[in-house]
């Protein structure tokens, strides 16, 4: 371990309660972790422990509801206490005496619910909120305004969940939440909130029924039974539905930082033992759930803010793997504790392996959120793009082999590097070939804009791994049938990926596919037209115009991102507001019709027709799959595989989970 990263491992104390080190796996939604009874099952028990045992100090689990009645959601979709406490009990106590035994402790989160942010696939099109307001993704739907006496109801539920969760062994409780724009933080924001009795009005009185919740569980549990709170001191809503970006001037409509300050200070004396703070709202979505286009550390000035005038402890998420970047935040007085929520999906083991040395090993979080947010919000089911085993930890672990067999992979992107890596977990004898000089396949040009590195550290993590696995790699090898011949493989694995789509514009020799530009081979000059508004246009546009250049986005489409587009909100939510804030001009309706002196004619569906000037035209329409070899050989071997690109072009979390699924059950 670096001298410098001694200080994440120092204990320390949440009130009485001592944690072994500074790590706190961070809150995320159980999707699939729990039973239709409210409690956990054993993939939520694996799940948990799996990250006890990768050394985190403090586990947080994510939303657990504290009753089912005012705000009914489809189960098994989170926890519940209170439906069957003797289950939650006993099911909840196996997994806290397996966490402790990893000297971890573990933080029960108890949620309000969603209230104007629930999400439709559990919660119907019905919902509760503070006063009478729009809901968040349904914008035909009102929400019906709580009573006093289910408020009353709600601080009673969250007093006898908190004593279910001691009974059942968990070492305190966290409060979801001021933050993020749930039911709590409808409360407390003057935006949503619109009462005129006690629970509305002033701020102390918006803040009541987050202070009457501590104050019923400190009397339920006692007052040394430690409660943190999940705290947002700022919410970046524009307007309803609409957040402000990074660097963006707007008026605050929900809690601007001099209110969090002040609600901070009261929450604190209300008896909140630590606050577990970010920024953001369900408005603002992609604030809460950062992706790859937010700078890493975000919540770090603002929670710097919130540790200088607190005398509880401060705990900090956000794209915060890095160990130099977290341990210079601690030292630096931005906070006590370094949360990780997403890289503990990506990596279990993320905290033995900085203790052990060992940070070339960890696998990074691309903060893409498909296989996390995106996946939960669409299917209730939480895992990760790069790790498949994710929330499935014991039935979809990889075994040895029973019988050890010679593998030959073509191909060394994502879905060859997985395929290779699982493989030799298994116990076969693996060989990989890769075309060119550099593992990663597509994730190299991908990776290239710099809030994309992490792609290009996925590709450096599996060189690695496929290195300390002794794997027999061969780069700048071009595989042939007497390549496959001459190796006496059992089984031949085809992960030879994609190739961009192409097509000429004219005779105009300056048209570029958007990888060309990407990797350096092509200077798109000064101003430039991308063609195609997907994933890889957007992306691509965002990085030119950050370099000065004049970008001009068309789509054939009615919108971009139609097609192959971020399955999360919040992704997909930036990349938009981003494209418009940076001023990057779009064309929807619109193809590229031919070339012209100096610049492209554009035609849009309404028939207007116009010349752009640009030094180049990007193409981005996608990519197509090369499979000839598989196709000219897969007859004549005993067993082959297609994966990847190859097999049917999608996205990495596909790449790597079909490399997984195929090559475990080899």
């Amino acid at each position: 371990m670096k001298d410098s990263h001694r200080i994440l491992f120092e204990p320390f104390k949440i009130g009485k309660l001592e944690l072994k080190n500074r790590f706190v796996m961070a809150p995320m939604g159980p999707g699939g972790l729990c039973n239709a009874d409210g409690t956990f099952n054993e993939r939520g028990v694996e799940y948990y422990v799996e990250r006890a045992k990768g050394g985190t100090g403090l586990l947080m689990t994510g939303v657990t509801m504290v009753e089912n009645e005012i705000e009914k959601c489809a189960l098994p979709s989170m926890p519940c206490p209170t439906l069957n406490p003797y289950h939650f009990i006993k099911t909840g106590k196996m997994m806290t005496e397996r966490i402790h035994a990893y000297g971890a402790k573990i933080f029960l989160q108890l949620s309000a619910g969603f209230g104007r942010v629930s999400i439709p696939s559990i919660v119907g099109k019905t919902a509760v909120a503070p006063s009478p307001i729009p809901h968040r993704w349904l914008p035909n739907v009102t929400c019906r305004e709580l009573t006093i006496e289910e408020i009353h109801t709600y601080i009673r539920k969250f007093a006898e969940s908190a004593a279910i969760a001691q009974k059942a062994g968990f070492d305190g409780i966290e409060i979801h939440a001021v933050h993020e724009g749930y039911l709590l933080d409808q409360f407390a924001i003057s935006f949503f909130n619109q009462r005129t009795d006690e629970y509305g009005g002033s701020l102390r009185n918006r803040l009541r029924f987050a202070i009457e919740i501590v104050q019923a569980i400190k009397a339920e549990c006692g007052q040394d039974y430690p409660v943190s709170l999940r705290y947002s001191i700022k919410s970046f809503i524009k307007d309803w539905r609409q957040g402000g970006l990074p660097g963006e001037e707007f008026t605050e409509q929900g809690r601007d930082i001099e209110e969090g300050i002040e609600a901070a200070l009261i929450l604190e004396e209300a008896g909140y033992d630590a606050f577990n703070g970010d920024v953001g709202s369900y408005d603002s979505w992609y604030w809460s759930h950062p992706p790859m286009y937010q700078e890493k550390g975000l919540y770090l000035p603002y929670n710097k803010i919130l540790k200088s005038i607190l005398k509880v402890p401060v705990i900090t998420a956000g794209r915060l793997d890095d160990p130099d970047r977290a341990s210079d935040a601690i030292r630096d007085g931005a906070t006590d504790m370094i949360a990780l929520g997403r890289p503990l999906l990506a990596d279990a083991d993320i905290p033995n392996k900085i203790r052990a040395g060992q940070i070339e090993r960890i696998r990074p979080c691309l903060s893409c959120q498909e296989g996390c947010m995106g996946r939960l919000a669409s299917f209730a089911a939480i895992s990760c793009a790069v790790n498949p085993a994710c929330g499935r930890e014991k039935d979809y672990a990889i075994g040895k082999a029973e019988q050890p067999k010679r593998v030959l992979i073509v191909g060394g992107g994502p879905a060859g590097c997985e395929a290779a890596r699982v493989a030799a977990v298994r116990g076969h004898e693996v060989s990989l070939h890769e075309q060119s000089s550099r593992l990663g396949g597509n994730l190299i040009a991908g990776g290239v804009p710099g809030f994309k590195e992490d792609d290009h550290l996925l590709a450096d993590w599996y060189g690695v791994e496929l290195n300390a696995l002794k794997i027999d790699l061969h780069l700048n090898s071009e595989v042939t049938a007497e390549t496959i011949a001459a190796s006496g493989a059992d089984a031949v694995i085809f992960a030879t990926g994609s190739t961009p789509k192409s097509f000429a514009i004219g005779d105009s020799s300056n048209v570029y596919t958007a990888e060309e530009v990407l990797l350096g081979q092509k200077d798109p000059g000064d101003s430039t037209i991308i063609i195609g508004g997907g994933l890889v246009g957007c992306e691509t546009a965002l990085w030119l115009q950050e370099q000065g250049k004049k970008v001009t986005l068309v789509e054939m489409q009615e919108d971009i991102l139609t097609i192959g587009g971020p399955l999360c909100h919040a992704n997909e939510d930036m990349l938009r507001d981003l494209v418009a804030f940076k001023e990057i001009e779009l064309l929807t309706d619109t193809v590229v019709a031919g070339a012209a002196a100096g610049g492209f004619v554009l035609k849009s569906k309404a028939g207007g027709e116009r010349v752009v000037a640009a030094d180049s035209a990007i193409l981005a329409v996608g990519y197509a799959p090369q499979k000839k070899l598989y196709e000219e050989l897969s007859q004549e071997l005993t067993e082959t595989y297609l994966l990847g690109d190859a097999k049917q072009v999608q996205n990495i979390m596909y790449a790597i989970w079909d490399a997984y699924e195929v090559v475990k059950n080899i």
